[in-house]
């Protein structure tokens, strides 16, 4: 399986030239099946256009290509990592503070790897996150394995489109 830190390292300039932040770089699939997934928004609205997709697909297939990093055959997949996103960087859990997530610890902590519940932010290098049930926990950063928002309408609220340009109309629930 290819390396994901270098695969990050020589991909991460590549979308800042193309204005955006890289928020993941993860290979799936397998050997039968390998699939690049990258994973990048706009800093200034946290989401991805199809014309951003583009352009980034296209600049990462040419350096891809002459790199060649990836031992053998495998597809790219460049995306905005939606709604219900990855929290992938210690910002991503002070961005979406107020917000349901799901958090998988590498190891246990009182017993238990999963938690979900409201993220209230962090301190220093620590998450904290408000657990039904439990109350304020806080978990070191580098012991989370995968965390990812809960799709809520807060969170969809949240989320709404900043521009609806390009759409042919919107038709908001309620409203006539």
């Amino acid at each position: 399986m290819a390396d994901v830190a270098l695969l990050t390292r020589l991909i991460e300039p590549a979308a800042k030239a193309e204005g955006l932040e890289l928020v993941r770089v993860k290979m799936m699939g397998g050997k039968s099946d390998p699939t690049l997934q990258v994973m990048a928004e706009r800093p200034d609205t946290r989401q991805l256009t199809l014309e951003d997709c583009g352009r980034l697909s296209r600049r990462l297939s040419d350096l891809l290509d002459e790199t060649d990093p990836i031992e053998g055959a495998y597809r790219l997949e460049v995306s905005s990592p939606g709604i219900d996103r990855p929290l992938t960087r210690l910002r991503d859990f002070e961005d979406w503070k107020g917000h349901e997530a799901k958090i998988s610890l590498a190891e246990p902590q009182d017993g238990r790897k999963q938690f979900t519940g409201d993220l209230i932010g962090v301190t220093g290098d620590t998450i904290l996150i408000d657990v039904q049930n439990i109350g304020e926990t806080r978990f070191p950063f580098d012991k989370v394995h995968s965390a990812k928002l809960l799709m809520t309408d807060r969170l969809i609220e949240a989320t709404a489109p900043l521009s609806a340009e390009g759409a042919d109309s919107i038709k908001v629930e309620g409203q006539d």
